[in-house]
Order: C-alpha cells, then structure tokens, then sequence
C-alpha cells in the first residue's frame, strides 16, 4: 500500500505506526520508511517500541518530502554514525502469540489490572492462555487454579501440574467433587431427579466459574476465560460456566491455530535453551471437555480439521452455504457449522472482550440479530 502511494506521488514515505493494545485492537508498530523508489530503507520491529532513525539525503527543492532518496547517516548529537535497520516480519504464527501477549499485557496495564487467574484443566485450550498470560504478566502474577471433578483424568491434571511447574507460576487444586454432589441433590429436590446429561455438565463448568470469581473477588485478579473461536462460533461453552472471566484471550483463535501457537510457544522456548513450557501430552491427547465419562469433542461437533475452514469461510469471509456447497465443501457439514453459528449467537453476545487476530471477529467485526427468522421455514 505504502509503495502504491510513493508510486503515485514521487515521495519518500515514513509511516509511524502505533505499538499497544486497545481493548480488542492490537497495533504491531513496525513503523517504516520507504524512499522515493519504492524501496524499504528502514524499518521498526513488530510488537515493540523501539526508536527508528533515518537520515535521508534530499535532492532539490526541500519544500515537500518530493526528491527523498537515499539513506545517509546519523550524525552528531545522535551518537557514531549508523545504518537505520531493516527489521525481518514475523511468520504468521509468531506474529498472531506477539498479538495475544501484547494485548493481554496492555488490556491489563492500562486498565490498572496487575494480576490473573486462569483455570487449568490440563487441556490445550488453558494451556496457551497461561502461557500467554505469563509472557504478558510475568509469572507471579499468574495464578493456576485446578479443579477436578470425577470424570477429570488423571493425565490431566498430572498435565495441569507439569506446565504449571514449567511456567514457574502457581498453582492450587480443590476437587469440586462436594460442591457437585451437594448441588445435584438440592437440584434433585428442585427438578425432582438428579441433574443428568447436558445440565450436569454444565452444572460442573458453573462450579468451577464460582470458584474463579470468588478468588478474583478476594484477590483482585482478573479472570482470564479460555474458550476459543471454534467453540465460541459452535456454542459448544457454558454460559456462566467456562465463559466467564474478564477478558478472553484466544477468543479469536480456532482450535487448529491454538495447537500450532502451542507447538511454537514449544519451539522458541527449546531454541533460548529452556524447556518447552507445554507439556507433549497436551498436544498429543484427543481434545475433551472432560464432563462426562469418555466425553470428547468429536462426540460433539465435527473434527477440528474439517470445521475450522468452514468457520473461517462462512464467519470471516462472509461466504454463504450455497458458496461453500459449490466450491466442494460437504454439503452436510456446511449445513451444521451454519446452522450452530446462527443458533449461538445469544451466548456470544455475553462473553468478555478479548484480542482480535483475523480479518472479522465475534462482536463488533460481525454483527447479526439474536432474534431473526434468515432461512428458516415459516
């Protein structure tokens, strides 16, 4: 865009570019200056501050940046000359986590906030919003809560414990086994037999939201709520239960990209000579929201690989079912994604904001009525 304009104008740009997050919005700085050729002369890093100085030689009439060439040096009061520095673009994967961090870091700088609670289940979809929180905040002002109930595996809380230990944040664990059962029997009274199926389940996610919010009461730290945007897009969450918090970071992150960030959270940790804050268990293990026996996700909604495209394609670009059909998708499958997205719509309108990674995300991005009758049979 920026060499279009030097094209059509004959000038030497510099474009400044804000560093910080705003509520959703995160700006990457990577502030540059492109000289009267077309050509990058200089350019800041992405997601950091950082002081960028370029000493270009003028050509003629000084009245306009017009005649902008070269690139001298820095002289003087400035220090020993220098080349200005041509920073290298993150690949995408590194750029959307430096977006996560930065504006998780800056939702709570500048919003007075200094401390965080996320609720580690020993899955995928914790484990990076720890992960993410503590580069963010830094690891004592982490706090891990563990809460297993009688259908939490034993791997998974082992999984829990471990990246809590390789964060070096902390971690407390209650069961929520006596605050399950005395709630299934009041509720046994209320609805005359025992909660069972979908209300249990979710009776279980409310819990641990209760326990969450009571220490964020007594501590002041935020809760940092861990669904991501396949789930959010799907409805397959629990209002008042595993939604609740004050700010979600991967809200905007499909469930294929929260195991590729996790795998380069890995990567950049072993090549500093560290060990890989998340746990190869987490990665391997079929994805579960462990509130039934043998539950996973699959039982649920279609494998990951095959909805996140549909999702992207229908929420992100707009396409419609009729679109998606005659460019080769599954036809059954398009029906279903479209048909979730649509009927969740009153959950995610009560969800916390969070970071916006893609070119539309849930809220502002996209909007659309609660109640409406779009394709449906009169």
């Amino acid at each position: 865009m920026l060499s279009r304009r030097v094209a059509e104008t004959g000038c030497a740009i510099a474009y400044v570019n804000l560093v910080g997050g705003q509520d959703e919005l995160v700006f990457d700085g990577a502030s540059c200056v492109i000289d009267a050729t077309g050509h990058v002369v200089a350019c800041a890093p992405q997601f950091e501050e950082s002081l960028l100085i370029v000493d270009l030689d003028v050509e003629g009439d000084t009245d306009g940046a017009r005649g902008l060439t070269g690139v001298g040096e820095v002289r003087g009061d400035l220090g020993a000359p220098r080349h200005p520095s041509i920073a290298e673009p993150l690949e995408e994967v590194a750029e959307v986590y430096e977006a996560l961090v930065l504006g998780t870091h800056d939702y709570f700088a500048k919003n007075g906030f200094t401390k965080a609670v996320v609720g580690l289940s020993g899955g995928i979809d914790s484990s990076l919003v720890a992960a993410v929180a503590v580069d963010a905040l830094g690891s004592d002002a982490v706090l891990g809560i563990s809460l297993p109930s009688r259908y939490s595996s034993t791997h998974s809380r082992t999984d829990a414990s471990e990246l809590a230990e390789r964060l070096g944040m902390r971690l407390v664990t209650a069961a929520i086994e006596p605050a399950h059962a005395a709630l299934a029997d009041m509720l046994a009274d209320v609805l005359d037999a025992a909660p069972s199926g979908l209300t249990d389940e979710n009776l279980q996610s409310r819990i641990r939201a209760v326990v969450w919010m009571a220490v964020s009461n007594a501590t002041g730290a935020i809760v940092l709520a861990t669904g991501n945007k396949s789930e959010l897009a799907t409805g397959y969450f629990t209002l008042f239960g595993d939604s609740a918090g004050g700010f979600a970071v991967i809200k905007d992150v499909v469930k294929t990209l929260v195991y590729d960030l996790c795998r380069y959270r890995n990567a950049r940790a072993v090549a500093a000579g560290r060990p890989a804050p998340i746990p190869e268990s987490v990665l391997s293990k079929a994805p579960s929201a462990e509130l039934r026996a043998d539950q996973r996700d699959v039982d649920s909604l279609p494998p990951y690989e095959l909805l996140d495209p549909v999702l992207e394609a229908y929420v992100e670009e707009d396409r419609t079912v009729r679109e998606l059909i005659d460019e080769g998708h599954d036809p059954v499958l398009v029906a279903r994604v479209a048909a979730l997205v649509d009927a969740a719509e009153y959950k995610r309108r009560q969800i916390p904001p969070g970071v916006r990674i893609t070119a539309k995300a849930f809220g502002k991005d996209r909007r659309q009525p609660i109640t409406n009758r779009y394709g449906r049979e009169k």
